[in-house]
């Protein structure tokens, strides 16, 4: 329990001493051990396919670097706090992201993410470290040499030093956060991504280097306009694309529902028990001389024979059982030709999706800045927000009633709207994660005249907003029931719709954190001992403690937290955090709850380390796991 986030690297080794034991000596990889298990499989050569950039590395080890930062609730910001399963959270999503590893690992189902595009407009507010000079860029990519002259390469590389620095950050941005956020997923998950032309050459290597190429599923293009901008330069754009890659092959698409335009040749004009049905033709192109017989209309005795060079669908013998179960259908007057009947509980009940997505289907930019707008009264306080039924359409495709959805660029809070209303619509039980910057909004924005200091603040109040709109809708349509009869018998279709949502913000740790003293002197080395003796923050409370400990024991954030006498148990006997105070009662307490680990600051045995002694022995005792802090 060190305060540190678990680092990706630490989980890749762990899988590979899992695969690959013998390979590793000391507990270091021994790649020529490696090479000769793998033999012709593995490529140590330099030439290769590669995706590079400029600061790629940096991005690598910005990634691998844990982070001893940590999530603060905050309750009075929240809606529903305590029952709630959907989390908010405010803070940079690459600590965050980093953060949620260790609780949260192999646990989404479906990710969705809208990043900025690199349009050249707007800006990454996020502090990676890989801002750097023109004449930085152009000696780190080869444009200058040491000296700062130029060199051949860049000589002959066209619009290197413009467009490989834009390019190059945007990259390292996103590599760290796109490689986080695998870990999160499930096997079976996938993650969808918003992009335009900009990036989405760049974002597809990035994502098969990530990913991998073989797990690539689509690359949609959604019609977000209904109409040409005349006043264009060149073309008029009126798409732009979503990425859509499965973690692992065990993910399965779900199949979208069945539209009215399909369903419409479906009818039921004989009333046939078995439902609606179409017609169909009973004769097949391909020949056979078993569908070569006369078909008898039981009406009215006339034999039918297929016409010259082709036959029946089916053979004499399962024509006589389609007679028999009412499948021939005569026309309406009974004295037709025969057709076949295609009963709609026999097709597949939903259509595969297709890569071109139309406004008319799931939406476009003005219908999403109309549907923000309704909820806030004014303009819409955010610029670019997607439509709900655009989000829907992706929970339908990529998740299922009771899946964990993760959006880490939430914006304006979409996917919490299109979550909660799908969820009203199909009874579902889906949750989310969001995460949003406290990015700033301009004082010329609608956000900022609408009081608005922050896109985190807007995307908050939209889910209060969304929540509040649905359960109104709840009540309208209970209150309607409550006029018909049999209103007792009727089934409640929203027993647990969820709207509330918990706030956490991306905050410092609550135990102080050991660094590297800049000077050896004696008093620096006594100031740093200092955190041995007392490792709790000067500025923390227990409840920010308790979700800490949560986070670094690998618990999500709504796990059931009970509240005892001066200390806490953790998913009913799971683990018990003693914070406030102790003594022989306390422990005798809680060991009556046979937790399976306990966690204690050091400091509350105030120096009693005859009770802190007896404790670790009962503890040992009884079989509990004991750690202190």
């Amino acid at each position: 329990m060190d305060g540190k986030s678990l680092t990706p690297p630490a989980v890749k080794l762990n899988q590979l001493k899992q695969i690959f034991p013998e390979v590793f000596t000391e507990n270091n990889i021994d790649w020529e051990k490696l090479r000769i298990t793998l033999g012709e499989n593995i490529n140590f050569a330099n030439e290769r396919y590669v995706l590079n950039w400029a600061g790629k590395s940096d991005a690598f080890r910005l990634m691998q670097q844990p982070t001893t930062r940590t999530l603060m609730p905050i309750p009075e910001e929240s809606v529903n706090f305590d029952d709630t399963q959907n989390i908010f959270i405010e803070g940079d999503n690459l600590d965050v992201l980093k953060i949620l590893q260790k609780s949260y690992f192999d646990k989404v189902k479906m990710i969705y993410i809208d990043p900025p595009y690199n349009t050249g407009n707007d800006s990454f507010i996020y502090r990676d470290q890989f801002s750097e000079t023109k004449a930085e860029y152009q000696k780190r990519v080869g444009d200058k040499d040491d000296e700062g002259y130029m060199t051949s390469e860049g000589i002959f590389r066209k619009n290197s030093r413009e467009n490989g620095q834009y390019h190059s950050n945007w990259l390292n941005m996103m590599m760290p956060r796109l490689f986080l956020a695998r870990n999160l997923l499930r096997d079976d998950g996938v993650i969808f991504i918003s992009i335009d032309d900009n990036e989405v050459h760049n974002l597809r290597l990035l994502m098969n280097e990530i990913f991998g190429e073989e797990n690539f599923i689509a690359n949609i293009v959604w019609q977000k306009k209904y109409a040409a901008t005349n006043d264009s330069k060149g073309f008029s754009t009126t798409h732009d694309y979503i990425l859509v890659y499965q973690k692992t092959e065990s993910f399965s698409r779900n199949l979208l529902p069945r539209t009215k335009e399909q369903n419409q040749p479906y009818k039921n004009d004989d009333n046939d028990g078995k439902g609606l049905w179409r017609s169909d033709n009973l004769l097949v192109k391909s020949f056979s001389e078993s569908g070569v017989y006369p078909i008898v209309n039981p009406n009215t005795g006339e034999e039918f024979y297929p016409p010259k060079g082709s036959c029946w669908r089916a053979s004499k013998e399962t024509m006589k059982v389609w007679l028999a179960e009412n499948r021939i259908f005569f026309g309406k007057n009974g004295q037709g030709a025969p057709q076949l009947k295609r009963y709609l509980n026999e097709v597949q009940q939903g259509r595969v999706p297709i890569t071109w997505w139309t406004f008319q289907e799931v939406g476009h930019n003005d219908e999403a800045n109309k549907e923000v707008s309704a909820l806030f009264g004014t303009k819409t306080p955010f610029d670019t927000p997607k439509p709900v039924r655009l989000l829907k359409q992706m929970l339908l495709i990529g998740s299922d009633k009771d899946s964990l959805i993760l959006d880490f660029f939430a914006g304006s809070a979409t996917t919490a709207h299109a979550l909660m209303q799908l969820n009203k619509e199909d009874g579902g039980n889906r949750r989310y994660i969001l995460v949003q910057m406290p990015e700033i909004c301009e004082e010329k924005s609608e956000a900022f005249k609408a009081g608005y200091k922050t896109i985190a603040e807007i995307a908050k109040e939209r889910i209060r907003r969304a929540g509040k709109k649905l359960q109104y809708e709840i009540e309208a349509e209970n209150k309607k029931k409550e006029t018909q009869l049999n209103f007792d018998n009727q089934e409640n279709k929203y027993p647990n719709l969820d709207t509330g949502f918990k706030v956490f913000r991306l905050a410092e740790s609550n135990f102080k954190q050991w660094r590297q003293p800049e000077t050896y002197s004696a008093e620096a080395l006594a100031e740093q001992l200092k955190l041995f003796v007392d490792p709790v923050a000067e500025k923390t409370n227990l409840q920010y403690m308790v979700y800490e400990l949560l986070l670094k024991s690998g618990k999500d954030l709504n796990v059931n937290i009970e509240t005892c006498n001066s200390y806490y148990l953790i998913e009913g006997n799971e683990s018990a955090f003693i914070l406030e105070k102790v003594d022989e009662q306390i422990i005798t307490e809680v060991l009556s709850k046979q937790p399976k680990k306990v966690i204690a600051l050091d400091r509350i045995f105030k120096g009693n380390d005859q009770l802190k002694t007896n404790t670790a022995l009962q503890m040992k005792d009884a079989g509990v796991e004991f750690k202190t802090i």
